[in-house]
């Protein structure tokens, strides 16, 4: 197992947008049968690779303590944990934005609340912002939180604003612009570098080359 090099891959939109950008850049990803099936590790094993098929969430700590060496996640997730890994590069996929939304005819209480699955981002925008408000941590779905009076706002991603105006919502600004990342445990990074930077130069010269179209 020394020379297997494992990656976490976010399951979902992330992960089918990574393996076709894998595939374009000439990198081995698992078979189709194996992503449809329920397994969480799967294996290409005539490449010595191994995939790690995770939460969003948990992609960064698999990263971190190195049982994952490299991991893609989308800056979402690292703004909010800020775990202690490399970012490596840009994928340019799932693109989206972290955004403060609500009614919109709502103004906001000298200490307002605010409903988010990100209240580490949430809290670090509103300080910049000067601005005093009550953290509400959900783990489902916050649209739901200015409905029915549990928060004045909410902070969360926003990719085509469907949810959010199928609800009476609006998006009252961008906190940021959401890509996912390719990312490395720092132990992995120097021992397995000549690996690593192949595989790097491969999604860098695809990644360039649609930029460039």
């Amino acid at each position: 197992m020394v020379h297997v090099l494992t990656i976490a891959m976010a399951k979902g939109r992330v992960m089918e947008e990574a393996f076709d950008l894998f595939q374009q850049a000439g990198l081995p990803v698992p078979k189709a049968d194996d992503l449809d099936s329920r397994k969480l590790v799967v294996s290409v094993p005539e490449n010595e690779l191994t995939f790690f098929l995770a939460k969003p969430m948990d992609v960064p700590t698999y990263v971190e303590y190195g049982v994952a060496d490299l991991g893609v996640v989308g800056k979402d997730v690292l703004m909010e944990q800020s775990r202690d890994v490399y970012e490596l590069l840009d994928l340019k996929i799932s693109p989206c934005r972290m955004s403060v939304a609500g009614k919109p005819d709502s103004t906001l209480s000298p200490h307002p609340k605010v409903a988010t699955k990100y209240p580490r981002i949430a809290e670090q925008y509103f300080k910049e912002q000067g601005q005093q408000v009550e953290i509400i941590s959900l783990h489902g779905s916050v649209e739901l939180a200015p409905i029915i009076g549990l928060a004045e706002r909410i902070v969360d991603i926003v990719s085509t604003g469907r949810t959010l105006k199928e609800n009476g919502l609006v998006e009252w600004c961008c906190i940021a612009d959401i890509t996912s990342r390719l990312i490395a445990n720092k132990g992995s990074y120097r021992l397995k570098n000549k690996r690593i930077q192949k595989i790097l130069g491969d999604l860098e010269r695809v990644i360039e080359k649609e930029g460039n179209l």
